[in-house]
């Protein structure tokens, strides 16, 4: 006798129809669901990245490919083929630009790749053989050996390399400011990025009611990694903070951190853009004889710092506002001396010729 409450399985024909009707419904806003879950950095990286891929196409003829919206139209990336990606990777190369901007362009391609895929636009079978191509990793032995064989291997204004200060500069750039609001904002600026290691972007968004004085608290929010954090204030940090408020430089809300006004530019107004910080930060280096110096530069002095002085690769983690300890594990292994620890007998070291040292 028939189960009456046995579950009712569909026929082979009818799963077939709904299995597509559900794909198809899933197929839509495929592109709009995933950028609408990306940090908005992360989007204009990827516009940027997918701007260069366009540029790429055009300068390998493909002419009909300019008009295609590639960040919101899956339909855009039907006959993209591994072919067409590897031929990106040498052209990118031959360019000039960085290996870490050409390993994160492809990895933008290939995300997109992935949604046209979901999206029923991109064969299953194109996708695997795009996922084959590999950019050179940029400290790697292959990615070393790649940037020998180019004559141009950096594109744009960005440094190959941070910018280094000593100790000395360091104190410099952190108390050698003038007794007005523009002297006290920088002071407040340069330890927020030296004794903190803020990026730009989190120091412009800071805001009044994120500091906690009375406990010595900066709260404050990551966007690049979208997170809240609390840092507990250094001395000097507090300190500068504390000459700002008391001498009214600092508004009861708002931004933290404002543009200078008026005749002599000394005087604070309005909110100061992520541009104004670092134009500010190169003109505070000059000043200490740092030239091209960049928010990012303090940054990477203070990770350095933290390296050098013993710090737990995960604290320093969870300090920068790293997703995960790549990062924070270059700054540990830079700060290592290799044979520190190795003793050689003295019998061992043979006398220098001429009592040379």
């Amino acid at each position: 006798m028939p189960d009456d409450h046995a579950l009712s399985v569909p026929a082979p024909h009818a799963l077939a129809r709904a299995a597509a009707a559900a794909d198809q419904a899933a197929a839509q806003g495929v592109f709009a669901r995933y950028r609408a879950e990306l940090a908005a950095q992360t989007r204009r990286a990827q516009d940027a990245d997918l701007a260069r891929w366009q540029r790429y196409l055009t300068a390998v003829g493909v002419g009909e490919a300019k008009d295609a919206a590639w960040a919101t139209e899956p339909s855009a990336w039907t006959h993209v083929t591994w072919g067409l990606v590897e031929g990106f990777l040498r052209w990118q190369e031959t360019a000039g630009y960085s290996l870490a901007s050409i390993a994160r362009a492809l990895a933008t391609i290939r995300v997109y790749c992935i949604q046209a895929t979901r999206a029923g636009t991109l064969s299953p079978a194109a996708l695997a053989l795009i996922q084959t191509v590999k950019a050179a990793a940029p400290r790697s032995k292959a990615g070393r050996n790649r940037d020998a064989q180019r004559t141009t291997t950096r594109r744009g204004a960005k440094k190959e390399a941070p910018t280094k200060l000593t100790a000395s500069q360091v104190r410099r750039l952190k108390h050698e400011h003038a007794e007005t609001p523009q002297g006290r904002r920088d002071a407040v600026l340069m330890c927020l990025l030296l004794d903190h290691g803020l990026r730009v972007s989190e120091v412009a968004d800071l805001q009044v009611r994120d500091l906690d004085l009375e406990r010595g608290l900066l709260r404050f929010y990551r966007r690049k990694v979208d997170a809240t954090q609390t840092h507990r204030l250094t001395g000097d940090t507090l300190r500068a903070i504390r000459r700002y408020v008391a001498a009214g430089d600092l508004r009861a809300e708002g931004q933290v951190l404002r543009a200078t006004t008026g005749p002599r530019a000394v005087n604070l107004g309005g909110p100061i853009s992520i541009q104004g910080l670092r134009d500010r930060v190169r003109i505070l280096g000059q000043r200490v004889g740092v030239a091209g110096l960049s928010p990012h530069d303090c940054r990477h002095d203070w990770a350095t710092r933290a390296a050098r002085a013993g710090t737990d690769p995960l604290a320093l983690q969870e300090a920068g506002g790293w997703s995960s300890l790549a990062m924070p594990r270059r700054y540990i292994e830079a700060a290592v001396i290799a044979n520190e620890r190795v003793k050689l007998a003295v019998e061992d070291e043979e006398e220098v010729p001429g009592g040379e040292a």
